[in-house]
């Protein structure tokens, strides 16, 4: 059984929050998933769990202690399965991506020299690019900038190659735009830096909803996620290649265990955060037991929990693609509209179900207040892609108005937002 709209009125009824009514009993439309999903009942259910049964610190002898314990070797696993890692050590949980990003530049910068170079570009998030510049600030290194297409958003693979020299030590890309959804190619950068002798470090922050991640495919040496915008609580996810993660200089405070994932876990984690990610990926497995109707030639060399894992992240991307279809078929139709990014049907291939766009004569601002009025969540601005909106000559006029769809969003919902922009 695929993501049919049946599956998707089924699975809508997990997330209680898609069905708490608003302005005269209407239902809300939550298209502000780049910033943040909503999460379902089963993630609720597990952190209240976890604070009933399990509320100790890790490392004690005493029934709670041994359950939060359990339940983090649990959630480690599970999110390595996620990410087709090799083991589950490999996992690093954190506050967010971007304190895990910070602690990762600290590492690195200490193993650089003067005039070492890192490259990171115009189309990520800056969670993706300030941790690394500072940390060339600090350390006295050359910032090398990979510019973007602006006619259709994406990475300038030529200016890429042009900024590998023999002195860069590291790449930082993001593996699907939080702003305008092009999916750079991750897997030929991964190709690229490690020509160089640099790392590769990858933000798949947005596209973990809607892709499946597979670090051995890309070949990346680090990824970093966040468990809220795949449909579980605040917390970041970093994976690293076991071998980097023993031997960088992790900052750490002394008592704390020199082995990893613990030595990059600073502070005592936030267990009930980790149990509704566990929750989460549980999602995930019943909805590719479920509806991962898909060819059994994409899941070649998976099983077990991997398999559905992956078979529910491809039935996502058929049924979103069918979503950014609409979308964007929906904003053509209506006059004075800018799309950025990609917009050929042909291509869809190549972007997440996130779109920015403009509305002339009415900021970006001004239309999200307006869909705020129609009970239509959208975000204005630039979601802290200050450089793919200064380079698209947007920033100034205050960014764009931006639509992210998830796989529980529908084409009535859709049809509701050109309703409203009509409207406008």
């Amino acid at each position: 059984m695929s993501l049919n709209a049946q599956a998707i009125e089924t699975l809508r009824s997990q997330f209680p929050a898609l069905n708490q009514s608003v302005t005269n009993g209407t239902l809300p439309v939550h298209f502000d998933n780049p910033a943040g999903t909503q999460v379902p009942q089963r993630v609720i259910d597990a952190v209240t769990s976890y604070y009933i049964t399990m509320n100790a610190n890790a490392g004690g002898t005493f029934a709670t202690s041994r359950r939060s314990d359990q339940m983090m070797a649990a959630a480690r696993q599970l999110m390595a399965d996620f990410l087709n890692a090799d083991r589950s050590d490999e996992i690093v949980f954190g506050p967010n991506m971007t304190t895990l990003a910070f602690g990762l530049s600290r590492a690195i910068g200490k193993t650089l020299q003067p005039g070492d170079e890192i490259v990171v570009t115009r189309m990520d998030h800056d969670a993706n690019i300030t941790p690394w510049t500072l940390i060339a600030e600090d350390r006295d290194l050359v910032v090398r900038w990979v510019d973007i297409k602006t006619e259709d958003c994406t990475l300038d693979m030529d200016s890429l190659e042009a900024a590998l020299t023999d002195r860069t030590r590291l790449v930082a890309t993001v593996h699907a735009s939080n702003a305008v959804g092009t999916i750079n190619p991750v897997a030929q950068i991964a190709e690229m830096a490690h020509a160089a002798g640099a790392y590769y470090v990858v933000d798949a922050v947005q596209s973990a909803p809607h892709l499946p991640l597979d670090v051995r495919e890309i070949g990346c040496d680090f990824l970093l996620c966040s468990a809220y915008k795949f449909f579980g609580p605040h917390i970041g996810v970093m994976w690293g290649r076991y071998a980097l993660l023993e031997s960088l200089p992790a900052y750490k405070v002394r008592p704390a265990k020199d082995k990893s994932p613990y030595r990059w876990e600073t502070g005592t984690p936030s267990y009930e955060t980790l149990a509704g990610t566990m929750a989460a990926l549980e999602y995930f497995l019943h909805l590719g037991r479920t509806y991962g109707d898909v060819d059994d030639r994409a899941l070649a060399g998976f099983s077990g929990v991997r398999r559905q894992l992956k078979a529910a992240m491809l039935a996502i991307v058929d049924y979103e693609r069918e979503l950014v279809r609409h979308l964007i078929e929906v904003l053509k139709a209506l006059p004075n509209v800018y799309i950025a990014g990609i917009t050929d049907p042909a291509r869809y291939h190549q972007r997440v179900p996130t779109v920015a766009f403009t509305l002339a004569g009415h900021t970006p601002d001004a239309v999200a207040e307006h869909l705020a009025n129609h009970d239509i969540y959208v975000w204005s601005g630039n979601y802290y892609a200050l450089e793919i909106m200064e380079r698209l000559k947007q920033q100034e006029t205050g960014g764009m108005v931006r639509v992210g769809l998830a796989h529980y969003n529908t084409h009535d919902e859709i049809d509701r937002l050109a309703t409203a922009l009509r409207a406008l």
